[in-house]
């Protein structure tokens, strides 16, 4: 069977399983690289992947073509399913604000983190804490506005800036080694 995301589309709104799997085999890797950005753990990255595929092919009839790419759809259903399972949980609520907050690239590092493979970083941001980590994905990863993240957050934009704040120190923390012998701070690479 063919690939193609049309095809792909009609098979699976015909409810036909070698559709649906070949749908869920090109598309489950970057759907999961999506869903571990958001949990620090696998297993719960894969009950969100497979909530989020069962919405995908319960709600396809609404995918419009002509709107956007088929990945772009699902990455909206994925980005939905993430934010109905951290509200169910409750470990994404903010309470603090910052007023002041660092406006410049998103570490200021950035020969850094040009030393650091895809899988580091993802582990890096899958320490930070829930608020953290969701701010920082949403921000720097999707390109959402502050005004748009607290409006799907349910927070004040004060209480978003001040969470991708965090989590850019907090990052910005993981990525510094400290020479002991001459005080220097250098990146994560240890100097020889």
């Amino acid at each position: 069977m063919e690939n193609r995301p049309d095809i792909l589309i009609q098979g699976c709104l015909k409810k036909d399983r070698k559709s649906q799997r070949s749908l869920y085999e090109a598309y489950k890797v970057p759907m999961f690289m999506l869903c571990l950005r958001y949990f620090n753990n696998r297993a719960e990255a894969e009950d969100v992947l497979q909530e989020g595929f069962i919405k995908i092919f319960r709600d396809l009839k609404q995918y419009d073509p002509q709107k956007g790419a088929l990945r772009t759809w699902m990455n909206r259903v994925f980005l939905n399913t993430i934010f109905e399972h951290l509200r169910k949980k409750k470990d994404f609520i903010i309470h603090s604000d910052l007023n002041e907050y660092d406006n410049n690239s998103v570490f200021g590092e950035e020969e850094i983190l040009a030393d650091l493979s895809t899988r580091e970083i993802i582990e890096m941001v899958q320490q930070l804490p829930t608020g953290y980590r969701t701010v920082f994905n949403l921000y720097v990863i999707e390109g959402f506005s502050h005004k748009e993240i607290a409006s799907t957050m349910g927070i004040s934009e004060s209480s978003s800036k001040s969470q991708l704040h965090k989590a850019k120190a907090s990052l910005k923390r993981q990525l510094r080694v400290i020479d002991p012998d001459s005080g220097k701070t250098y990146g994560r690479k240890k100097v020889i």
